[in-house]
């Protein structure tokens, strides 16, 4: 029997008076590929902010470890990584400093914050830049002196850097060309790796395109805050694609 990792129960989340999320009921077991699919405004990013607690619902329960997520310890929330559609850069820094927030992140905030200039998790944090193919002649540039896709993938190797067991990825593959797009997706997605970086097992990605769909074991449909279908991949059809798409 496989382990429930994330588990919702009659969860809504109400913002301004609006129903954004309405009675979502899911569990991720340990090990799920899970593609997230649904219009803009669908409920896709509000959901994955209340998966990384920061969102409070305002009904209904959300458990991670079979725990009620204001209950993890700072250690398992720690092992939650997101990857989120805005990035959330910290524009005063470097390239291989924002990963290296990241590699930090593992730590306390004093540690953090003490070792951010840090040489030696420098090197670290390149590994993880390298697995991305991000450059080394932009490892010290400002982030708002990179492009778009460049940002993309820093935002990804610092969200890797932290080696959260469970990554949530809010439309990762924006700013990718179809190289790049393949690349991520065979590292985050089919895990193909050359070297001994840890990557999640358990993966929640939310996306538009549905030719992106190859490696994901489960998928989840969403239309106006309500989960649709819930289904294994094999299982998927246009048709049932048409009941969050018209």
């Amino acid at each position: 029997m496989k382990e429930t990792l994330i588990e919702l129960k009659n969860l809504s989340y109400i913002n301004k008076k609006r129903n954004i999320l309405k009675n979502i009921n899911l569990k991720i077991n340990k090990d799920d590929k899970v593609a997230l699919l649904g219009e803009n405004g669908s409920g896709k990013t509000t959901l994955i902010s209340i998966l990384n607690g920061t969102l409070i619902p305002t009904a209904g329960e959300i458990k991670i470890y079979r725990k009620e997520y204001r209950n993890l310890t700072s250690n398992q929330q720690r092992t939650i990584g997101t990857i989120w559609q805005d990035l959330r850069l910290i524009e005063e820094l470097s390239a291989e400093q924002n990963v290296n927030c990241g590699l930090l992140g593992r730590k306390n905030m004093f540690f953090a914050l003490s070792n951010l200039l840090n040489i030696n998790t420098f090197k670290k944090a390149h590994e993880y830049m390298e697995l991305f193919q991000i450059k080394s002649s932009i490892y010290n540039q400002n982030i708002n002196q990179i492009s778009g896709g460049q940002k993309q993938r820093v935002a990804i190797a610092r969200a890797i850097a932290q080696h959260p067991k469970i990554l949530l990825a809010d439309e990762p593959f924006n700013n990718l060309d179809p190289k790049l797009i393949k690349h991520v997706q065979d590292l985050l997605i089919f895990s193909n790796l050359k070297n001994k970086i840890n990557l999640p097992s358990t993966i929640l990605i939310s996306l538009h395109r549905t030719d992106l769909l190859n490696g994901f074991n489960k998928i989840i449909g969403i239309k106006g805050g309500r989960i649709i279908f819930n289904l294994d991949k094999k299982n998927l059809s246009p048709q049932i694609l048409q009941k969050i798409y018209n």
